[in-house]
């Protein structure tokens, strides 16, 4: 008796993820890859520590993703946090758990994981073919450019996990955008998140970059977070201000809090002691800044206040800035295929048997370890659901 087919495109978490709960369910399964090799950017996140998931509580872990946690909510109550540390240690790969609850492997990189993970989906017979790049339909046909020529393809489900829009040397383009389009799909149109702060420097802050900013609180928009980040030639980079993307993509001003830790009116008392010492030598031993900090408060207001007003610009900075870094450079988008657009499975209601999952769906939510908990989470739910589809219409 004939397999059942389907097809899964794009190879990255929740592509592979899809994959492997369809073969679960007895279907043939083929993964089709437009890259020379699969999951580039979860090997990429993975350079510098595989940030799977994080460890905290179900009802705050789903507040990351904002107004989309009520959509994500069974998803991620199905596979979430735990669920997530379960599946990894099942492919062989030992966890541990950083001090602020982010899950790591204890080798750090992705690509342990990744072999025990593409190992066990070839045990299933799921067959991945790369340099596969999708070109859209052909009625209800899916068409490829591959190594051997074009080919057409009907499978009787397919799920799109094709990424969002950045990093598109990695795979993620959002080139498939036009042809969901045009098949009447709802979109959201793409906004870079997690991304770096556009910075116009001047030439002095040229020796601070590549240096972490430590101990600081930063503010947008009503959102605060306390992190580090990084003065790059570029910009601001780092998890303190990817937290506020979403913020800042909206126009809200970046406020930083340079000494968190100690209180304004003690801060003042500090800086009007009398003494003879420079002003950077006064912000360093009296107001206990660092270089990096005295560099960043300088360059933020060059002609700086004295007395209780310094105290208080210390203690709330405005940071001018460029706005957010290109589309291409963030680590992840917001926008794609709209809520509205799907049904409970994850299948699009204008494509009977076509379900989506990943970055492609419009949510978005911080680093450290929601992203990659997301797309696992809505994957296996995408791939659970066109198995049911199969199982009901074949």
């Amino acid at each position: 008796m004939t397999k059942p087919t389907a097809l899964v495109i794009g190879a990255g978490p929740a592509g592979l993820m899809a994959a492997g709960e369809l073969a679960s369910a007895g279907i043939a399964v083929a993964v089709a890859e437009a890259k020379p090799s699969v999951a580039r950017k979860f090997l990429m996140a993975g350079k510098s520590g595989l940030n799977l998931t994080k460890a905290e509580d179900p009802a705050s872990f789903r507040a990351a993703y904002g107004e989309a946690a009520d959509w994500l909510a069974p998803m991620l109550d199905a596979f979430g946090p735990d669920a997530v540390q379960d599946w990894a240690r099942a492919l062989g790969q030992d966890l541990f758990t950083g001090s602020t609850g982010r899950v790591f492997p204890k080798a750090m990189k992705a690509s342990p994981l990744l072999r025990a993970w593409l190992a066990g989906l070839a045990a299933q017979d799921v067959t991945i073919r790369t340099r596969w790049r999708w070109t859209g339909w052909e009625g209800h046909t899916l068409t490829f450019d591959t190594p051997d020529g074009p080919k057409r393809l009907t499978p009787d489900a397919t799920v799109l996990a094709l990424g969002g829009a950045s990093w598109s040397r990695l795979g993620s383009d959002g080139a498939w955008a036009p042809w969901l389009d045009a098949k009447g799909v709802d979109l959201v149109p793409f906004a870079p998140a997690n991304a770096g702060l556009r910075m116009d420097w001047s030439q002095h802050m040229a020796r601070h970059f590549g240096t972490p900013v430590k101990g600081v609180r930063l503010s947008a928009g009503g959102s605060e977070t306390r992190g580090e980040f990084v003065i790059s030639e570029r910009g601001l980079e780092g998890g303190a201000i990817y937290a506020l993307s979403r913020a800042l993509r909206d126009g809200a001003p970046l406020v930083a809090d340079l000494k968190p830790d100690v209180a304004r009116d003690r801060l003042a008392a500090r800086l009007a002691r009398p003494s003879k010492a420079s002003a950077s030598n006064r912000l360093r031993k009296d107001a206990g800044l660092s270089p990096v900090q005295i560099a960043l408060l300088r360059e933020a207001l060059p002609d700086l206040p004295s007395g209780d007003d310094l105290a208080k610009t210390i203690k709330a900075l405005p940071i001018p800035h460029a706005g957010l870094r290109p589309l291409d450079e963030a680590i992840s988008t917001a926008g794609g295929i709209a809520r509205s657009a799907l049904d409970d499975g994850l299948m699009l209601r204008t494509l009977p048997g076509t379900f989506a999952a990943g970055e492609m769906l419009d949510w978005e939510a911080p680093t450290g370890g929601y992203l990659l908990t997301a797309c696992f989470a809505t994957g296996r739910h995408a791939g659970r659901a066109a198995a049911d589809w199969i199982g009901r219409h074949t």
